[in-house]
């Protein structure tokens, strides 16, 4: 797909163009006490829209991917952020709503990026969430420096309670990951996402606990997650998806998008592993539920996560997308809930294989994919 897109690319340059101010997407992040202050770790990303042609966006989305013509505004507003350019070297400042002080970030570096950690006393984070009529503690923000555009909010996670982990495809959104890679691009740019009903009212019945979508997923489609997540009725939460550079027309960054989106076991494996544990470091008073599916590697990563914080996982949920409770039982030994899928899905080859190898190397036991059901079944 992006391949054919840099050759139009490079025959359309005199149609692209870039529009309007330059943007600042920080993305949802959480705060936790530290000697009666509050940090709040944040990152973000300084863009502007390049955009590109109508007809260039339909040509590739139909050609490539096999869009329907129906399907052309989910392409293009999924796709956006993948076509901004980053802007470098740019001084951003936030100002929480109500608030008259003002925090800056260092400039952004050559993809954009931008961070820094936040300190705000108690008593300060305590009156703004007056002010704001604060809902479950998020505060929200404004970027205020000059030529700049954007907003961001944070929640603010009391010391003790139950927070919950959520990957984010196959676990609360169709995506068919295991499946073939077509299909899993179709469901990612193409197709309106489909909520799993049945995660949605698990969540809900769950009460009062903090969420925390952890995905291997590029942090691009943040935007486009955060509104099906709210228009499917999933709890509001912060944000940990894959940094990948912005250079979309490098063939390096072209080949890691694609294999973020259709699952790269590796990064993703490493990526959670150091999220998720980052997350209950920060939060040791509070217990964690961690909800995954089979068809990637949340089995290995929450055993993995449980093994280094012991008892401060309270529950592993998967979903058995790929119908491990009947063919490979010792996989899923050890996981308190397993909520069977209404589909399984087949793996291709490719990602058997992959699969197996690291399940074989973590369980000591052979993977096996004999008398799997009917795809689709």
């Amino acid at each position: 797909m992006l391949d054919a897109l840099k050759k139009k690319i490079s025959n359309h340059l005199i149609d692209v163009f870039h529009d309007g101010q330059v943007e600042v997407t920080i993305y949802p992040s959480y705060g936790f006490l530290e000697d009666g202050d509050w940090l709040i770790p944040l990152r973000g990303w300084v863009h502007q829209d390049r955009r590109l042609p109508d007809h260039l966006i339909n040509e590739v989305a139909q050609f490539k991917l096999g869009c329907s013509d129906s399907e052309l505004n989910n392409f293009s507003s999924r796709f956006d952020a993948f076509s901004d350019d980053s802007r470098s070297d740019q001084l951003v400042t936030i100002q929480f709503d109500t608030d008259h002080e003002r925090y800056s970030f260092q400039e952004s570096d050559l993809n954009g990026l931008i961070e820094m950690t936040l300190r705000l006393p108690a008593a300060k984070a305590q009156a703004l969430a007056a002010q704001q009529n604060a809902v479950n503690s998020w505060l929200s923000f404004s970027i205020v420096s000059d030529g700049h555009t954007g907003t961001g909010k944070v929640n603010l996670i009391e010391p003790t309670g139950l927070s919950v982990i959520s990957d984010i495809d196959d676990t609360i959104k169709v995506t068919e990951v295991p499946g073939p890679r077509d299909n899993v691009l179709k469901n990612t740019f193409c197709r309106d996402f489909i909520a799993i009903s049945e995660m949605t009212e698990r969540y809900r019945a769950i009460g009062n606990a903090t969420f925390h979508y952890v995905s291997g997923g590029p942090w691009q489609l943040c935007h486009p997650l955060s509104e099906f997540l709210a228009g499917a009725g999933f709890p509001t939460g912060t944000f940990h998806l894959n940094y990948f550079p912005k250079n979309f027309l490098s063939r390096d960054t072209r080949s890691l998008l694609i294999d973020s989106i259709c699952g790269s076991l590796g990064r993703t494996y490493d990526h959670k592993v150091e999220q998720i544990t980052r997350l209950i470091e920060r939060l040791p008073g509070r217990e964690f539920v961690l909800v995954g599916d089979s068809g990637e590697l949340d089995v290995e990563i929450y055993r993995r996560v449980r093994r280094l914080v012991g008892s401060r996982v309270r529950e592993i949920w998967i979903r058995d997308v790929v119908n491990d409770e009947v063919m490979n039982g010792f996989r899923l030994q050890g996981v308190d809930r397993i909520i069977k899928a209404d589909k399984i899905v087949c793996p291709t080859e490719e990602h058997y294989e992959n699969l197996a190898v690291i399940i074989q190397r973590e369980h000591q036991r052979p993977y096996s994919k004999n008398n799997l059901p009917p795809c689709g079944s």
